[in-house]
C-alpha cells in the first residue's frame, strides 16, 4: 500500500477532499447508466471507462468496492421511440440493453450491479408513499404525484443554482404547486404502459428511479454518485432532494463526481447536432481497448475532443505497451538469474521506482489518469532504452510487475501478464502476411523462393492452395 492520501473533487462543495469512507477498507458507488432507447456512443463510454478506472484504483488501493450502474428501462424517449417506430417499447429496450451490455464488455467495464426501473416498481411506489406522509410530495389531481421541492431547504446547492427562477424543469404542469416541483409518478396517458399504484396507474418519474435504487443495494449513505456533468441539473440535483428529506441524513452521498464533456470539433456531442458516433460504428474502425486507452488516460472532469488523430494516437500508444510486454516476456527466457546487483540495475530500479510513486501522486490528486498514464509510457521508454540493452531478470520481472500492477487501472493489457511466459503471435494475421509476401514473389516470378515458402509451410503442417492469382491456406490434419 503507498502511504499516499487520495484527494477527490466533490462537485457538492466544488473543493478538493480528503477521501474517507463511511466505514474504512468499504466504498459503494452509483454510477448512472443509460436510458436505453437508441445505441450506446462515445459519450456514454466516457463515463462508463472514467469511473471503471476510479473503480479499479480504489481496488488497488485494497478498497473493497461495490458499484452499482442501473439501466433506465421505461421512460418517455423510450416510449417515443417504440410509437415512432411502431414497436413494442419493451423490444426497444431489448435491443439497446444487449447492445449496451456488449460496449460494456468490449470495453472492458465490469459493473457489480445493473438493476432496472421495471424490477424495482414496488421499491418506487413504497418509496413514493414514504414522501407523501412526511409532507415532502403530494398527489395532483390527474393521479401524477410531485416533489414538495419547497420542505427541502437545501435545494440548488450540489448545481449552484440558488435563485428558485433556475428550478423550473420539466414540462409545464398547471396541477403543480410550483413550476419547479417534479415528477415522482406520472399518471397513465392513453396507449402508455403503466403500473398499478394508489394513486392510479402509471409509472415511475426520472428521478425517483435512482434514489430507490441506490438505496436499494447501498444503503441509505454511500461514498460515490457519479455520472456526466449534464446531469447535475435536474437529476442529481432531485435525486438529492428527494433520498436527503426521506432518509433524514446529510450527506446522503458523500462524494458527488462528474466526468466532463466530449465534443467534436469544438461542439459538444448531442443528437441535436447530429454528431453522434456510436460504439458500435466505432468499434469497426478501432479496436475497444484503443478506445478504452484512450478514454482510461485522460482526467475524467476534462472535457475531451473526439477525433481520429487522438484515437490514432492512443492506437500507437496501446501498440507500445503491447509491445513493450512482448519484449520484456521475451527477455525474460533469455536472462539468468544473476548473483551481485549491478550499479547499473540500482540506477534503472530507482528510475522504475520514481515512475511509481508518480502513478500514484497522480492518481491520488483527484484520480488523475492523465498524469499517471505519463509513468506507464516512460516505462514503457525505459524498455526499449535501458532494459533491452542491458537486461537481467531483476530489470525484466521488475518491469513486467510494473505493466501488470498498471495494468490493474487501465484494463487494456492482458489481466495476468504471465511472467515469464511467451507473448503468442496472432498465428492467422502472420500467416496471412507470409502468403501475401509469397503472392508478391509470384508476381515477380520468384518461382524458387516462392515454391521455398510453400514447402517450409508444408513442412510446419500449413497446406497452401493456390488459384489462379489467389491462394489459400489451412492447417493440415495430423
Amino acid at each position: 500500500m503507498v502511504p499516499i492520501v487520495l484527494r477527490v473533487y466533490n462537485t457538492l462543495t466544488r473543493t478538493l477532499e480528503g477521501f474517507e469512507p463511511f466505514e474504512p477498507g468499504k466504498v459503494s458507488m452509483y454510477v448512472c447508466g443509460p436510458t436505453v432507447y437508441d445505441f450506446s456512443h462515445v459519450g456514454h463510454a466516457r463515463t462508463y471507462v472514467a469511473f471503471d478506472v476510479v473503480k479499479r484504483y480504489l481496488r488497488l488501493k485494497g478498497h473493497d468496492v461495490v458499484h452499482v450502474q442501473n439501466i433506465t428501462d421505461i421512460d418517455d424517449k423510450i416510449i417515443n421511440r417504440a410509437r415512432d417506430e411502431g414497436r413494442d417499447w419493451r423490444e426497444i429496450v431489448d435491443e439497446y440493453t444487449s447492445d449496451y451490455l456488449d460496449a460494456l464488455n468490449k470495453l472492458r467495464v465490469f459493473v457489480d450491479m445493473h438493476p432496472r426501473v421495471t424490477e424495482h416498481i414496488s421499491d418506487i411506489i413504497e418509496f413514493v408513499q414514504k414522501l407523501i406522509a412526511s409532507g415532502h410530495a403530494y398527489v395532483a389531481p390527474s393521479g401524477s404525484v410531485y416533489f414538495d421541492v419547497d420542505t427541502y431547504d437545501d435545494y440548488g446547492r450540489l448545481s449552484g443554482r440558488l435563485d428558485k427562477k433556475m428550478w423550473t424543469q420539466e414540462e409545464f404542469a398547471t396541477e403543480k404547486k410550483n413550476p419547479y416541483d417534479f415528477a415522482l409518478w406520472k399518471a397513465r396517458k392513453p396507449g402508455e404502459p403503466y403500473w398499478d399504484s394508489p394513486w392510479g396507474p402509471g409509472r415511475p418519474g426520472w428521478h425517483i428511479e435512482c434514489s430507490v435504487m441506490s438505496s436499494r443495494y447501498l444503503g441509505q449513505r454511500f461514498e460515490i454518485h457519479g455520472g456526466g456533468s449534464d446531469l447535475i441539473f435536474p437529476h442529481h440535483e432531485n435525486e438529492r432532494a428527494q433520498s436527503e428529506s426521506l432518509f433524514g441524513v446529510r450527506p446522503w452521498v458523500k462524494y458527488w463526481m462528474h466526468t466532463g464533456m466530449l465534443q467534436v470539433g469544438g461542439e459538444k456531442m448531442s443528437k441535436s447536432l447530429k454528431n453522434i458516433v456510436p460504439l458500435r460504428d466505432l468499434f469497426r474502425e478501432y479496436d475497444p481497448l484503443v478506445v478504452r486507452l484512450w478514454l482510461a488516460s485522460a482526467h475524467y472532469r476534462t472535457i475531451l475532443q473526439f477525433s481520429d488523430e487522438v484515437l490514432r494516437q492512443a492506437q500507437s500508444n496501446l501498440q507500445r505497451l503491447k509491445s513493450s510486454v512482448a519484449l520484456l516476456k521475451k527477455l525474460s527466457r533469455e536472462v539468468e538469474i544473476p548473483g551481485r546487483v549491478s550499479d547499473y540495475e540500482i540506477e534503472v530500479l530507482k528510475e522504475m521506482s520514481t515512475l511509481r510513486r508518480d502513478f500514484y501522486e497522480n492518481m491520488d490528486d483527484d484520480f488523475n489518469a492523465s498524469g499517471a498514464f505519463a509513468s506507464v509510457m516512460k516505462l514503457s521508454g525505459l524498455v526499449f532504452s535501458k532494459i533491452s540493452s542491458k537486461p537481467s531478470y531483476l530489470l525484466v520481472y521488475r518491469a513486467l510487475s510494473l505493466f501488470e500492477e498498471f495494468n490493474r487501472v487501465l484494463g487494456v493489457l492482458d489481466e495476468d501478464l504471465g511472467l515469464g511466459a511467451v507473448e503468442m503471435l496472432p498465428f492467422d494475421e502472420v500467416v496471412d502476411l507470409i502468403v501475401e509476401v509469397r503472392a508478391k514473389l509470384r508476381e515477380e516470378k520468384n518461382y524458387e523462393l516462392a515454391d521455398y515458402i510453400r514447402n517450409r509451410l508444408s513442412s510446419l503442417g500449413i497446406q497452401l492452395m493456390d488459384y489462379g492469382d489467389k491462394t489459400k491456406w489451412l492447417l493440415a490434419s495430423k
